[in-house]
């Protein structure tokens, strides 16, 4: 599916009653950003303010080979809806949160439910938590939907920009537990230093390091 055709699917689904008082550039969501040398990512869509915030939109994302050519499965095209409540307080902030998503290269698509804390834990110390269910359909195995649960922790120095995070996820297809833990370091407001480590101390462990770089416009 092209970017022109998700784009006309984008127009016809959100509507477009929209408060008066509302500026158009609040409720633009356009987030481009290149991942690596030969690989970018965008997010479009739109937002309607209310007590939960309804938006839409679609990921659109590509990776290519030195010599220009697409990198076979790598395309994305990712059609989705969110509905969310903040609360916020002195001390902090919480949120919950229901997300659709459809993949229309794949035809697969999930349903999502969420809820996240964070609030202020010392002078020095900020402290996140999430947890999630999600509930996902794949066509390949269409007599078996997915369900997978997960909860993690994060510990931030907000005057370094540097964090500490742990996750832990199970799903009941494969009943498999997995775990992982990350670091994150910013270097400049747009570039990140991130280690992680998936599954540590197991057979299967394998970890990661990026530097990571986001340019909004």
């Amino acid at each position: 599916m092209t970017i022109f055709k998700i784009a006309c699917i984008l127009f016809t689904v959100l509507p477009f009653s929209l408060p008066a008082a509302a500026k158009a550039d609040d409720l633009l969501i356009w987030s481009p950003a290149k991942l690596s040398d030969r690989s970018y990512k965008a997010t479009m869509g739109f937002r309607l303010p209310a007590e939960w915030e309804t938006s839409a939109g679609a990921d659109i994302a590509l990776a290519a080979t030195k010599g220009g050519a697409p990198l076979p499965d790598s395309e994305q095209a990712m059609l989705w809806g969110r509905i969310v409540r903040t609360n916020v307080t002195p001390a902090g902030q919480s949120q919950r949160g229901v997300k659709v998503s459809v993949d229309t290269l794949r035809g697969s698509g999930a349903l999502t439910l969420s809820r996240s804390r964070s609030w202020i834990l010392s002078d020095s110390l900020d402290m996140q938590s999430s947890r999630s269910v999600s509930v996902g359909y794949d066509p390949v195995d269409a007599r078996q939907t997915s369900v997978t649960a997960s909860q993690a922790l994060k510990l931030i120095h907000p005057w370094t920009g540097t964090s500490l995070s742990a996750g832990a996820g199970l799903s009941n297809v494969s009943g498999d537990f997995s775990s992982s833990v990350a670091v994150s370091q910013t270097i400049l407001p747009n570039l990140n230093l991130d280690a992680s480590a998936n599954n540590p101390f197991s057979d299967d462990e394998a970890g990661s390091v990026n530097l990571r770089y986001r340019l909004n416009w």
